[in-house]
């Protein structure tokens, strides 16, 4: 009996080393196939929510758009899953560059007068204007290059009231504009390698540009000096280039307007085509009227 026993315990002994090391190997092999999913998801293309209405009646709320992330330069991932935690990221050349018109995926860059924004969250606008372009608004008409803009085939208006000429919004870009939503500019957007003139006058306007290329605060004023990192200027040289965008939806949409400029490095991809589309406000608890809301029509639908 005794041996019997030990007969037993040797045998769990043997076993319970090969059920460890078997359940190991399971565990990497699928910790390595998520890995390699969410490289190819963040580097080529992604699902992507969307939560406000400033592309409406373009893109609605609660559509669910597939993103072509390989157009404008395939990324190692930007940040990690579920978290606000950026990582360092290489990109690849990009097949084209952003252009006008085009309908854009971006990291939103923050409100106008913060260094970055506290979260992690992306944007979708339609580029209006790409570096070097000069943007002007006359009576919500926009106007690049000094021609009329092509109007998407789905713009809206809501606001029938223009606000006019010389009227100043506290919240517009650059800070300190005497512009508003409707009429704005003439702003040319910086391109990389360009030297900017800086004065008392216009430091505020390129404060945050500069603070952001930084990514730190380095611009101060100090009697009638202007200092970056500590050095006198007058003058800086651009590091990035900048483009401008805006919703379809013109008077109701937070965008360069207000917030200012997109740098060519937050910006993500293209969406090509709704997933789906429900209405995202019906909750989940509600599940009859939620599959009602279903807009079979616009399953499918190719974004433009």
């Amino acid at each position: 009996m005794a041996k019997q026993v030990k007969l037993d315990r040797t045998m769990k002994s043997n076993e319970s080393p090969s059920f460890t090391s078997g359940f190991l190997k399971q565990l990497k092999e699928i910790l390595t196939t998520a890995l390699i999913v969410w490289i190819i998801t963040a580097a080529l293309i992604e699902g992507s929510h969307v939560p406000t209405g400033s592309m409406e009646n373009t893109i609605k709320i609660g559509d669910f758009l597939l993103i072509n992330k390989f157009i404008y330069g395939a990324s190692t991932p930007r940040y990690i899953p579920l978290t606000n935690i950026q990582l360092p990221f290489f990109q690849l050349p990009a097949v084209k560059e952003p252009g006008r018109n085009d309908i854009i995926v971006f990291q939103y860059p923050g409100d106008r007068d913060k260094l970055a924004h506290d979260k992690i969250e992306f944007y979708v606008k339609r580029c209006i204007g790409v570096p070097g372009d000069k943007i002007e608004i006359d009576d919500k008409v926009v106007i690049v290059n000094d021609v009329e803009f092509t109007i998407p085939y789905n713009i809206r208006y809501i606001d029938k009231n223009i606000l006019p000429d010389g009227y100043s919004e506290s919240t517009i870009f650059p800070k300190g504009a005497k512009w508003n939503g409707d009429n704005y500019g003439p702003f040319v957007l910086p391109r990389k390698d360009d030297v900017i003139k800086l004065t008392l006058k216009n430091i505020e306007q390129w404060r945050t540009i500069i603070d952001r290329e930084y990514e730190a605060r380095v611009v101060s004023v100090k009697g009638d000096a202007i200092l970056i990192d500590g050095v006198p200027a007058d003058e800086y040289k651009i590091k990035k280039d900048y483009y401008f965008m805006m919703g379809d939806n013109r008077d109701d949409s937070a965008d360069s307007r207000y917030w200012g400029l997109v740098p060519r490095d937050k910006i993500v991809g293209k969406p090509i085509v709704v997933l789906w589309s429900w209405n995202s406000e019906i909750p989940f608890s509600q599940p009859f009227k939620k599959l009602g809301s279903i807009r079979w029509d616009r399953i499918a639908k190719l974004v433009k």
